[in-house]
């Protein structure tokens, strides 16, 4: 067992009690800018134990189906390791049909979790939040660097994109355009476009959340923030939609590279975390 989440009551945190399974991914070898997500999991789990665990809109203490929260998992060496790690964790707790979830670390931890589900789930739907496509097939050498972290899931479950707004020229071959929301199209919608969105999306949603997908004046603490990003209240929007019409059977929130002085994007970061937990919850 790691670090108890959010300062919860102990009866809460143990694994047999838990509906959820949160997995730190502390994973930061191949991001080619800005480094040091591999400390976003501690600074996630620093603003989560100053959050209130009380949640107005929903009306929910979503704690109470319980967190488990896992030994971190990560290789130090190697990006391929790294994703079969997660891979074979994640696995277990599919099997266990827990709620798994996963902080970053940068996005190629999403890999090997990706994988893990479309084990379990034959007709998965990935929703990727992101300014960037990371379509490469390869990149330095690697399948499984950061840039590459959605290559897979296009090629084997139905992958949607939204908040793009950066890629290289290699990418565009393995775009599915009508799966393809750009930021500049729904930057302006209060709704983010999310009825449109959801007819795109499968029953079953695995949901991998790149911080950077959000606009760099409320989330500049990321490995490359990209201007003209989403806001915060439409994206809940778009998420407490995909939670009441699908199935979310995981998600993770990835590249949060924390600074010293602004502890907002971590806080921000770790509200994302339990307004997620309440929109799929509080359908029961």
């Amino acid at each position: 067992m790691g670090r108890i989440y959010a300062g919860i009551p102990q009866k809460y945190s143990l694994y047999e009690n838990s509906r959820v399974v949160l997995l730190p991914a502390p994973f930061d070898l191949t991001s080619t800018w800005g480094k040091g997500s591999d400390k976003g999991p501690d600074a996630f789990f620093n603003a989560s134990e100053n959050m209130e665990l009380y949640d107005i809109e929903t009306d929910s203490q979503v704690y109470k189906n319980g967190v488990f929260s896992a030994n971190p998992v990560y290789s130090k060496t190697c990006p391929q390791e790294n994703a079969m790690l997660i891979k074979s964790a994640a696995n277990k707790y599919f099997k266990d049909n827990k709620l798994f979830t996963m902080i970053g670390g940068e996005h190629s931890v999403s890999i090997g979790a990706i994988m893990a589900a479309t084990e379990f789930y034959k007709d998965l739907s990935v929703l990727q939040l992101d300014a960037h496509a990371d379509l490469r097939p390869d990149y330095q050498g690697s399948q499984f660097n950061h840039a590459c972290a959605m290559h897979w899931a296009s090629k084997n479950t139905n992958l949607v994109q939204v908040g793009i707004r950066s890629m290289d020229a290699c990418e565009k071959e393995f775009l599915k355009k009508e799966n393809l929301f750009l930021a500049q199209d729904i930057i302006n919608e209060e709704t983010c476009r999310s009825n449109e969105i959801l007819e795109r999306l499968t029953d079953n949603v695995y949901l991998s959340i790149d911080l950077d997908c959000f606009d760099p004046s409320i989330m500049p603490s990321t490995g490359t923030p990209v201007p003209g990003g989403l806001m915060w209240y439409p994206v809940l929007n778009l998420l407490s939609k995909v939670a009441k019409y699908k199935n979310i059977i995981g998600f993770d929130i990835v590249e949060l590279a924390p600074v010293e002085h602004n502890k907002a994007p971590d806080f921000l970061a770790a509200v994302l975390y339990y307004k997620l937990l309440s929109y799929i919850f509080i359908k029961g």
